[in-house]
């Protein structure tokens, strides 16, 4: 199957949705370009860190991540999601709506305007007073990507993206490692196109902190399940510039999933906890499967998943609720989001704290209808 015939009718929703990110630009100051020489950061902040080097958004526009500080010990990173995107057609910002984040000062990519776990005020946030990480999207590959792609449109243009997820991501690790080196506790996580990527970049963080313990958490992207995955994935060069591990040697390119990341990183780490929240009806994952090539619904591809994780991840914690809503943790409802009996919010406090409970799925109460 062609990444270039993908029709991008197919997902109204979706559209509409990640054409909604756009807004006003940040407002925050950019305080360093070295990240080892940045200076303190307040708990109650945050601060823009504009890295240079590699970085790059997709059209060729500057990378910068921001940092809030907080315990020297404890680190959440957050790599945030907005759609994705791998033909001319879709990755062209000319088209109406743009299908995917392109730039790194939009309004979704500011975690000063979110909510769920951003909000420093709310007393049952789980990381409230963590050194916090969140770590812009704009390169249209799940933070994976590894190559600069000329693509051709439907009309015949030619639309360069620079796939550079690994660059942007790793700008924002280098700070992490250089100004928190003794983290005893870091939760990896992220949002939609992040929470595929989250599981790789745990592997990474486990690799530097070895003596830390790591827990890992995707939000909103566990229904991906297409014969269409693999291909993408080569598009973007996302097993390109890979650390030299023998679990990624070992890996089957030609037939790679997301949920592979998953696979190579628990056999790697496997004292690692991993973990994944979705709604089993999520319209957003959706649509996407539609742009790849399958209308399954997404309920039945998030149980299979699963299923497959928690055979080759015995450890693996999941958390399937009701509805068709998309991710949870950048918004108020992570706080009110419950599933038998079970609120997602306290969920996530007990992977955060080492208390990892059972998972949960609204199939255990017949509640997902």
């Amino acid at each position: 199957m062609s990444v270039r015939n993908f029709a991008l009718a197919a997902a109204p929703v979706l559209l509409a949705l990640v054409a909604s990110c756009a807004g006003p630009g940040l407002s925050q100051e950019a305080i360093s370009a070295q990240p080892d020489t940045a200076p303190a950061i307040p708990a109650t902040e945050w601060a823009m860190i504009e890295p240079g080097g590699d970085t790059l958004c997709a059209t060729g526009t500057p990378f910068r991540f921001h940092v809030r500080g907080g315990d020297m010990s404890r680190v959440m990173l957050f790599l945030n999601g907005g759609g994705a995107c791998w033909s001319g057609d879709h990755c062209d910002v000319a088209t109406e709506p743009t299908p995917y984040t392109p730039f790194a000062d939009m309004a979704s990519n500011d975690p000063e305007l979110l909510e769920g776990v951003f909000d420093s005020a709310n007393a049952a946030n789980p990381f409230a007073g963590w050194t916090q990480l969140f770590v812009p999207y704009c390169t249209g590959d799940s933070h994976l990507g590894s190559k600069d792609v000329v693509y051709q449109t439907s009309a015949g243009e030619a639309v360069t993206i620079h796939h550079r997820g690994k660059a942007n991501v790793q700008a924002a690790l280098d700070w992490l490692y250089a100004n928190r080196p003794a983290a005893q506790r870091v939760f990896v996580t992220g949002g939609s196109a992040g929470g595929i990527g989250s599981p790789y970049y745990a592997g990474l963080v486990a690799d530097q902190y070895p003596e830390a313990e790591i827990v890992q958490l995707a939000d909103g992207s566990g229904g991906y399940r297409a014969a269409g995955i693999a291909e993408v994935l080569e598009t973007w060069g996302a097993f390109e510039g890979t650390p030299d591990w023998p679990e990624f040697s070992a890996l089957d390119r030609a037939a790679a999933s997301t949920e592979d990341f998953f696979r190579v990183t628990a056999a790697r780490h496997p004292e690692m906890q991993m973990a994944r929240f979705d709604n089993v009806d999520d319209q957003v994952q959706q649509d996407f499967l539609g742009l790849l090539g399958t209308g399954k619904p997404v309920r039945e591809l998030l149980a299979a998943n699963n299923a497959d994780l928690a055979r080759d991840i015995p450890g693996i914690r999941t958390f399937s609720a009701p509805g068709d809503g998309h991710t949870a943790l950048r918004f108020d409802h992570f706080y009110t989001e419950q599933t038998a009996g079970v609120r997602l919010s306290d969920w996530v406090r007990d992977l955060a704290e080492g208390r990892a409970g059972s998972s949960v799925s609204c199939e255990t109460d017949s509640s997902c209808d």
